[in-house]
């Protein structure tokens, strides 16, 4: 077991660059079964989870070779269409793979995914997204079963603007005869993102960005192309050096990153009293100043706060003058990472979906264990801001989603230590 051996009190100068996002380099792995031929993706950050979606595809026949930042795919030797449970369980969005399998193979045989624990993740707008375009869905043994004759277009209204299920939908969408119009779709960056993919196969998709998506499906057995993608920065990474340089009382430019998409964060640390310059693929935070309060902070889908930069935020507020509210509206265990804060001297009172932290004088460092992926990067913002040392177990969590965190802290001066 490895554990991650921080020295706080020492603020955070330089810049750091910004890797490719997690949330949009995997479903581009599962789409790129649908091209028949050899998919190059660059800026691909080295993850559990994108080890994990290569196991996957190389269980289903595919060739997936990893060259520092770039992953090749060859899926013109793919196979197989069913998933072990092993293989489900080591990742949270695993359920991805599904459409991009039934439009390839019209059979898809998975069982439920695993990853972190921040409540239910129910698949049943998948599912239903699937049925609506001609797909026969069976529980057996404790797998689902999907199987087609043949996907076709339909309209599915989404009465959630979910990414997986958008996501899903667009992929399975390309396999489909006629037109696929998705409705109240997500609008993350990583849809937009997932969007090009899709065009760089000659596929007609409209949309991404808005809430009304439009895919036109093409002939995947004529199409074999090879393609190349480069993924975009990730925000949430972004999101958190930013949170740790405001944590240590640094200043940082983060570089690599698209202001607009974290604009929901930058505001909140604006707020904070923090200054903030923001430019061509950079956002440069101060944070020497006494830090206070921002206003309530409500989690919601794109273009609003995202849920995954709820827990290094808040680690970043334990320490500012007044009360900073949180009100987490998209998964209901998102506190797990509190219980551990608390043990550094953090004053947070939580009640169901609302979390209210009062900032204290002075956080101290304490032997801690990251919950999950982001309430893991909570405790390490949290410990680069506390006086002594921070011992953070359980790794597992931090690295599906932070690739060299630790390399890229220490070269801005932080003290930390991965132990083996």
């Amino acid at each position: 077991m490895s554990i991650l051996r921080i020295t706080g009190g020492t603020p955070l100068y330089g810049e750091v660059y910004v890797h490719g996002a997690k949330n949009s380099v995997l479903p581009i792995m599962a789409a790129s079964l649908l091209s028949a031929g050899e998919t190059v993706i660059h800026n691909c950050p080295a993850l559990s989870d994108v080890d994990a979606a290569m196991e996957i595809l190389r269980h289903l026949g595919c060739r997936a070779v990893k060259d520092g930042d770039t992953v090749y795919i060859d899926s013109s030797t793919m196979t197989g269409c069913e998933i072990p449970d092993h293989l489900m369980r080591e990742m949270r969005s695993s359920v991805i793979f599904l459409g991009a399998i039934l439009a390839r193979a019209g059979r898809a045989v998975l069982s439920m995914p695993g990853g972190c624990e921040l409540g239910p993740r129910p698949i049943d707008l998948h599912i239903a997204a699937m049925s609506a375009m001609g797909v026969k869905v069976e529980s057996v043994g404790g797998s689902l079963v999907c199987t087609s004759n043949g996907l076709r277009g339909a309209r599915i209204d989404l009465t959630i603007p979910s990414v997986g299920a958008t996501e899903n939908s667009m992929i399975a969408a390309v396999g489909c005869v006629g037109e696929t119009v998705i409705t109240n779709a997500a609008r993350e960056p990583e849809i937009c993102d997932l969007q090009d993919y899709l065009k760089s196969l000659g596929v007609n998709v409209t949309g991404a960005g808005t809430s009304i998506i439009r895919v036109e499906g093409i002939d995947l057995a004529k199409t074999s192309k090879n393609v190349e993608h480069r993924i975009i920065p990730d925000r949430i990474v972004a999101a958190t050096y930013l949170s740790a340089a405001v944590s240590s009382a640094g200043k940082v430019s983060v570089l690599g990153v698209i202001p607009e998409d974290i604009a929901s964060i930058t505001n909140v640390f604006s707020q904070m009293g923090c200054y903030v310059k923001k430019g061509g693929g950079f956002v440069t935070i101060d944070a020497r100043t006494n830090l206070r309060a921002p206003k309530p902070i409500v989690t919601r889908p794109y273009p609003g706060f995202p849920t995954d930069a709820q827990p290094p935020l808040m680690a970043s507020c334990l320490r500012a003058e007044g009360t900073t509210v949180f009100v987490e509206t998209i998964f209901e265990n998102r506190y797990r990472h509190v219980p551990e804060l608390l043990r550094m001297g953090a004053d947070i009172k939580t009640e169901g979906r609302v979390a209210m932290v009062s900032g204290v004088r002075e956080l101290h460092g304490a032997r801690v264990a990251a919950t999950d992926l982001r309430g893991g990067a909570a405790l390490v913002v949290a410990a680069l801001g506390a006086r002594g040392i921070t011992e953070i177990s359980d790794l597992r969590h931090i690295d599906r989603g932070y690739d060299g965190l630790e390399r890229s802290l220490e070269a801005l001066g932080a003290g930390v230590d991965r132990i083996d």
